[in-house]
């Protein structure tokens, strides 16, 4: 009869094993497993097999843990004998509880990589010997989930990326570049959701060209110009005919006369792209041609402004300021009660970047398109609005154009809950 205890005791250990892989499959890190399998590991590799198949794999755990604690609760049983039934039941209960679910998995969950990665061989054995077993039982879960109407689908890349940036959220460090790492990260992730609109250079801050004007004019505008690379026009500002590199254009200056020089035979042929190419495909079309400069058009051929590869790498690192850079501020300025004034042309990944803050920027880029959007309506100055837990207050306006914010937190009912606003 002691043997027949020894066999329970054992039962229920492999019945905690199964239980501890069971919790290192499904919490331990894919991404983890996938830089050690590229490493040229054996059990990584084949724990992100284990990983891929997920759903079958933890059906065939639980069926053997099913089946152990089953045979395990009878030998038990059988052992105290039949006025014994009730007892064993409640102490095979208790310690399956103890020692086969909870303590288990406790260990699983302090190191599930390293769990995963001991226990690799094993599993895989597992799986293939339960693997049609295992195959009826999930077809059968499936077929019951459809008849309620709920149907299981492959995640998508979208779920991943999700994951993803929760876990960049989820990132803390002991330095104050984490928030910078954080902000940095997750605008790598974005650069498929954002178009070149969003963060191009608008046709009215853009220094333009006119081919029409004199040689000496032109290499005037050009020296006080602080880009290397101007739009050239002809007619209207919508006649983009070339784009002048300002080295170039010292080159020609330097070798011939400047009565004899033809601006046009020096600029190169202009690049347009429609506003709604994402951030990620201009980044690799800028590669691909090995050019730094396009101009923005919007469906009917206008010029809507310019994007330089500058722009799409400041999305992702922040501000980059040259001693050439006329604008030494960028824009956001914090005052000593908390509030800050922002200028009505920067854009709201900015703010949200630098101030760590969650303002939406669906409805428009900048600021003052998120105001006006928001509101539908031009405001006046020392207007004052709410929305999303922001006081917004219009500091100055230059003809319809709101071109200086004060943006303050605030704690009332219609702050907290975003939908209300009140204006005065």
């Amino acid at each position: 009869m002691l043997i027949l205890l020894f066999v329970v005791l054992g039962l229920l250990a492999v019945s905690a094993y199964c239980s501890s892989c069971e919790t290192a499959l499904s919490v331990s890190s894919k991404a983890k497993l996938h830089v050690l399998a590229q490493k040229g590991s054996k059990k990584a590799r084949i724990a992100e097999d284990l990983k891929n198949n997920i759903s079958p794999m933890i059906s065939s755990i639980l069926a053997l843990n099913t089946a152990l604690n089953a045979v395990a609760t009878s030998l038990f049983s059988a052992w105290l004998g039949e006025d014994g039934v009730a007892l064993a039941s409640a102490v095979m209960t208790i310690l399956i509880l103890i020692y086969g679910e909870i303590l288990p998995k406790m260990l699983a969950l302090w190191a599930p990589e390293s769990l995963l990665l001991k226990s690799a061989y094993i599993m895989r054995g597992l799986f293939a010997i339960m693997r049609h077993v295992t195959t009826v039982a999930t077809w059968i879960a499936r077929k019951t989930l459809s008849c309620v109407g709920i149907k299981l689908h492959d995640r998508g890349t979208g779920a991943d990326v999700e994951e993803l940036l929760g876990v960049i959220d989820l990132h803390r460090g002991p330095d104050q570049d984490a928030g910078q790492e954080r902000a940095m990260l997750k605008s790598i992730l974005d650069l498929r959701s954002v178009q070149v609109s969003e963060i191009m250079t608008h046709r009215k801050n853009v220094t333009m060209l006119n081919a029409d004007d004199s040689v000496e004019s032109i290499v005037d505008q050009a020296l006080l110009s602080p880009f290397s690379r101007l739009p050239l026009w002809q007619g209207n500002l919508d006649n983009i005919i070339g784009v002048v590199n300002v080295k170039a254009l010292l080159r020609a200056v330097r070798a011939d006369k400047l009565d004899s020089l033809n601006i046009k035979a020096i600029a190169t042929k202009p690049w347009f792209i429609p506003e709604s190419t994402d951030l990620l495909e201009q980044l690799q079309n800028f590669r691909k041609r090995r050019e730094h400069f396009a101009s923005v058009v919007d469906e009917y051929g206008a010029l809507m402004g310019v994007v330089t590869l500058e722009d799409i790498l400041e999305e992702i690192v922040g501000n980059i300021d040259d001693e050439h850079d006329i604008i030494s501020t960028d824009g956001i300025t914090i005052q000593p009660d908390n509030s800050v004034i922002v200028d009505g042309s920067i854009t709201i990944r900015d703010l949200n970047r630098q101030l760590d803050w969650n303002l939406a920027d669906k409805v428009a880029s900048t600021v003052a398109g998120f105001l006006i959007n928001t509101v539908r309506m031009i405001p006046n100055v020392g207007q004052v609005f709410i929305l999303q837990g922001f006081r917004f207050t219009v500091l100055k306006k230059q003809r319809n154009q709101i071109t200086l914010i004060r943006i303050s937190k605030c704690n009332d009912a219609a702050g907290e809950d975003g939908e209300d606003d009140d204006s005065r």
